[in-house]
């Protein structure tokens, strides 16, 4: 019982993990938290619903295109919103609001859209369990595991061993020095929002393929936000330790207590965090960039 609620906490976790690890990037550029990030990832689910239902695509291409869509619509909040609030000389506030106001623009335009019922993808994984003595685990939660894993890999290799990752990391630290080097912050800015869109759209699809797709799915973004605080502000790899923490704790609060105390423990653990490590486990401190 004990290993089989901790691979499902795992799963979930990842999923936090994918988006949680956005939120990181952008932060460690921008020193802001993009709360419209949770609808990129709702906007990728239903870019892939609609490529399956209406045109009729093979799930793997109507993955890709919500994927795609992901990355597309996080592009666009960077470069036609965040990026001119930037050149405003605007304080770093004034991103956060613009993005509360996309979060809430995203939402209520999907609804307009497709509705506010729940949509199901069709059924493209067997609905099936894997038994090994007394552990039932389900197939979907094994595979969204191995896709979060795989996708979290790939991130990290492009962060730490490409010259991407380089620049990535130059711009975090200090985005005046990267320029002086020859760095573009602009186009640094834009591909890592490309790359956080495009890890919103694989959870996304998961969540959509475990829960149905809805106009208000991205308010997962908070619990993904919450494991970014948890772990580290603007520290990925902390932001990946604390969706895997938040992911476990969740699922064993609902199969040993009671699944409506969920909430609880999460929330609890962010008033903990901010009392006693402000700077998160990965001991990022957290200061206005200049």
């Amino acid at each position: 019982m004990f290993l089989q609620q901790l691979i499902n906490g795992i799963s979930v976790g990842g999923v936090y993990a994918l988006i949680a690890s956005g939120y990181a990037l952008i932060y460690s550029l921008l020193g802001f938290s993009n709360w419209a990030h949770g609808e990129v990832c709702m906007v990728g689910a239903y870019v892939a619903l609609m490529s399956v239902s209406a045109l009729v695509l093979p799930f793997p291409l109507a993955a890709l295109a919500g994927i795609g869509g992901a990355a597309l619509i996080s592009l666009f909040n960077e470069r036609f919103l965040y990026r001119r609030i930037r050149e405003n000389k605007s304080p770093t506030m004034f991103l956060m609001i613009a993005a509360m106001g996309l979060s809430t623009v995203f939402q209520n335009g999907v609804m307009l859209l497709f509705g506010s019922k729940f949509q199901m993808f069709p059924t493209v994984i067997p609905i099936t369990s894997i038994s090994a003595g007394n552990i039932r685990i389900g197939v979907l939660d094994v595979m969204s595991l191995a896709i979060s894993a795989a996708a979290l890999i790939v991130m990290e290799f492009l962060i730490q061993h490409t010259k991407f990752g380089l620049g990535v990391r130059s711009v975090a630290s200090n985005s005046y020095t990267a320029s002086l080097l020859g760095v573009n912050v602009d186009k640094m800015l834009a591909a890592v929002f490309i790359l956080a869109g495009a890890l919103a759209g694989v959870a996304g699809i998961l969540l959509g393929l475990k829960y149905n797709v809805f106009p208000t799915m991205g308010n997962v973004g908070l619990k993904a936000f919450i494991a970014s605080v948890f772990g580290g502000l603007g520290s990925v790899r902390g932001a990946i330790l604390g969706a895997l923490i938040i992911g476990v704790a969740e699922i064993m609060v609902a199969g040993y207590l009671n699944s409506s105390l969920r909430d609880l423990i999460t929330f609890s653990l962010l008033i903990a965090t901010l009392l006693i490590k402000p700077s998160g486990l990965m001991g990022i401190h957290v200061e206005e960039k200049a």
